[in-house]
């Protein structure tokens, strides 16, 4: 496996010493350093191949806070995958809703970078053995039940879709319930990345803060449905979608 990554940093000594690790590691390659974060956005829209970028936080004109939310914006550019590399620790959680992979404080060693490569791998890995044409999360095999990866305290946890009773919004964080275990899974995203990672089939959103699996669901009347012992609200603005699921199943 190599992995087409950039460096970006104003800092030239932190920008060669981020580009020489990027050198060592043998699955790493370099395809570009840049010291400021607009020249680095040219180059990601240019390079369709470009996976990782080694990106500093504090730069002039544009954050790279900035760069990872106008990346995450992009459909073309959504598995690009961020490392943080910054001399503020107080940016560790704004890192975190950009769904970086890792977050390095500077100084750090080769055996930090190569920790924080090493989780690149195995995000890349499983993207491409596992995840094949997904953007991030969602794979339908006709010998496997469909499965998805929450990213849930630093890792990622695959999670089969038949399990998930429904799901919970909680500002910048989900709930996912499960069959098979009464503990939730907690995971930075929102409601709406979720829903497009999962079956439409399969799932239905009935409030700004729901989604239900249809085969879960109990019971249901015009304002609510019933999912084990828990009652889901309707709410006005998904009411046409729960209706149209009403009569296509009613007899």
């Amino acid at each position: 496996m190599s992995i087409n990554c950039i460096a970006v940093d104003d800092e030239p000594a932190a920008l060669e010493l981020i580009a020489s690790y990027i050198q060592q590691t043998p699955y790493l390659h370099l395809a570009g350093s840049y010291n400021n974060a607009i020249s680095a956005l040219k180059k990601i829209h240019e390079n369709p191949s470009l996976s990782l970028i080694f990106l500093d936080i504090r730069m002039a004109d544009l954050s790279g806070i900035e760069l990872a939310r106008i990346i995450g914006q992009s459909d073309k550019k959504k598995n690009v995958r961020i490392i943080f590399t910054t001399a503020y620790d107080q940016y560790a959680l704004e890192g975190f809703k950009v769904d970086a992979l890792d977050y390095l404080v500077k100084p750090f060693s080769y055996v930090d970078f190569s920790k924080a490569a090493e989780k690149a791998k195995d995000y890349f890995y499983m993207y491409e053995n596992s995840l094949q044409s997904a953007t991030f999360e969602t794979r339908l095999a006709q010998d496997q039940r469909p499965y998805i990866y929450l990213k849930v305290e630093h890792q990622l946890v695959k999670t089969d879709v038949d399990d998930i009773l429904y799901i919970e919004g909680l500002k910048d964080y989900v709930k996912v319930y499960l069959r098979s275990t009464e503990k939730p899974l907690l995971t930075l995203t929102s409601l709406k990345r979720l829903q497009e990672k999962l079956p439409a089939e399969m799932f239905l959103r009935l409030h700004r803060s729901f989604i239900v699996a249809t085969a879960a669901i109990k019971s249901a009347n015009k304002t609510s449905v019933q999912i084990n012992d828990i009652t889901i609200p309707v709410s006005e603005q998904f009411k046409e979608d729960f209706n149209n699921f009403l009569n296509k199943w009613v007899l």
